[in-house]
């Protein structure tokens, strides 16, 4: 039996809400009861040979590891011959230059078979190769992958952080319009989020990472947070 289905928990939330009843209807305010949020779970499966490739970063929830981009967002994957992932982000600074981040990703509570990720869940770091036996590295989660292809969104176990990746660095208002509208239901607060601008420029294709293990700035993951 869970907690929140034991005789004294239910009647402590029944007391609580007719307290609460009976407090805010004096005031002539509502009272509601808060659904309880189901834990975030991971697509089922991913297939990393089709995940490769340049990704836009469309939108997010911000971070304090992203503050300094201001636009023109990418993360370009690559796949290992070990079966992890070489990732290499790029962004925009505010004086019109490019700052860069490598780092490597990895399968974690999942299993890899061939190209299929059962479930979608990578872990990531962008720490230099002789530092990643670390416990540093930040959870991937893909949640939703339609079967066009034409967005990714990642978050993980917490939803403190989310991203929206996009094959082309605009998604149409009815792409955007399904994915809050499934975030809602995957029970995340949308208060936090934010489109991510790309300039009229095309932005240029990164470069494939050469050396995963090196990073300039390796806390500047767009897709994924070190913590």
């Amino acid at each position: 039996m869970t907690i929140s289905k034991h005789p004294l928990a239910r009647r402590a939330r029944d007391s609580a809400l007719a307290l609460c009843a009976g407090v805010l209807a004096l005031a002539g305010l509502p009272c509601t009861a808060r659904a309880e949020v189901p834990a975030l779970q991971a697509l089922p499966a991913l297939d990393l040979a089709t995940y490769t490739g340049t990704w836009y970063q469309v939108a997010w929830f911000p971070n304090r590891f992203q503050r300094q981009c201001v636009s023109d967002t990418t993360a370009t994957y690559k796949r290992r011959g070990d079966g992890a992932v070489d990732v290499l982000n790029r962004c925009r600074l505010a004086d019109g230059s490019f700052d860069s981040a490598q780092g490597l990703a990895r399968p974690a509570g999942a299993t890899l078979e061939g190209d299929q990720l059962r479930p979608a869940r990578l872990e990531v770091s962008f720490l230099p190769a002789w530092l990643r036996w670390l416990p540093i590295w930040g959870d991937y989660w893909v949640i939703q992958r339609p079967e066009h292809g034409r967005y990714a969104v990642i978050s993980e176990g917490s939803r403190q952080y989310l991203w929206v990746l996009a094959r082309t660095p605009v998604l149409s208002d009815d792409d955007l319009q399904v994915i809050r509208g499934q975030l809602v239901e995957q029970g995340f607060d949308l208060a936090a989020w934010q489109l991510h601008p790309h300039t009229q420029a095309a932005v240029a294709e990164p470069a494939e990472p050469a050396d995963a293990g090196q990073s300039r700035r390796p806390a500047t993951p767009p897709a994924a947070q070190t913590r």
